[in-house]
């Protein structure tokens, strides 16, 4: 492979400007004017800078809500499992007090039906002997607000 050899020639203070008709926006990126040491006036390529370091992440603390939440995790896993132990060895207990609960309902249905029975038939023993009571009422008015009269005759 051939490579080109350029010519690099420097002017002189007393040699016309590299750039007599180039304004500063028509310069390429990556090359600027520069002044030599001696004076000179000179178009050169600038160095590829290293893009900026990246900031260095600063450590955030930790919100106290994340605090809280991490410390009350294990106490609430502890209590549901306590409970789920707890009620493993209530379990027995509960069906049989749920047995218990249905026996008494039963009793009160029961009940309910049967005392007024008893009451009844207890009533209609005890007026056998004697004979039933009938009671008559006559009741007049007169008019649509007129006052009601009546009588209640007992036999």
């Amino acid at each position: 492979m051939h490579e080109t050899a350029y010519e690099i020639t420097t002017l002189t203070p007393q040699q016309a400007s590299p750039t007599p008709g180039m304004l500063p926006t028509e310069i390429p990126p990556g090359v600027q004017m520069v002044t030599l040491p001696g004076g000179i006036r000179t178009l050169a390529y600038t160095p590829q800078q290293a893009p900026p370091a990246p900031p260095v992440p600063v450590a955030q603390p930790i919100p106290t809500w994340a605090k809280t939440t991490a410390l009350l995790t294990p106490t609430i896993g502890g209590g549901i499992a306590a409970a789920g132990v707890g009620l493993s060895y209530a379990a027995p207990g509960l069906i049989a007090m749920s047995e218990a609960l249905w026996a008494a309902v039963a009793l009160i249905a029961a009940a309910a039906i049967g005392v007024p029975m008893l009451l009844r038939i207890g009533r209609s023993d005890a007026g056998a002997g004697r004979g039933s009571t009938h009671i008559t009422q006559n009741i007049t008015a007169t008019g649509m607000f007129g006052k009601a009269t009546g009588t209640i005759n007992h036999r």
